[in-house]
């Protein structure tokens, strides 16, 4: 078993602080695929097995809690290994529906619209 302080090289608070459980992640492809190509080295820190983790589960959209219990790590440890990606522009993270709902980026018109289409299927 290894130490969370282990995995996140002494860090016990994440960069980020906008990353709540229910953000939604995903990887950016082409970025994660060149990073994985380099032999595991992404700028000057190398990926851990955790963030190589990471990368494969968020290859389809995943909140924090989903990535926290997939690699079985305390959310806390998992929102710091996130922002290593995120900073290192090989995830993405989206604000979740009601904060950007909040920031006028949603047309709940459209949300309703698909609601119901899916609804006559």
């Amino acid at each position: 078993m290894v130490r969370p302080y282990t995995i996140t090289r002494g860090r016990t608070a994440p960069e980020r602080d906008d990353l709540t459980l229910i953000t939604v992640l995903t990887t950016a492809e082409a970025e994660a695929d060149a990073a994985l190509a380099r032999g595991s080295r992404a700028g000057a820190r190398g990926l851990q097995p955790e963030h190589r983790l990471i990368l494969d589960r968020c290859r389809r959209p995943a909140a924090v809690a989903e990535v926290a219990a997939g690699l079985d790590l305390p959310v806390s440890v998992t929102k710091i290994l996130l922002g290593d990606l995120i900073a290192q522009g090989l995830l993405k993270a989206r604000a979740p529906l009601s904060v950007a709902r909040a920031a006028g980026g949603v047309d709940l018109g459209l949300l309703t619209a698909v609601r119901e289409g899916l609804r006559r299927l």
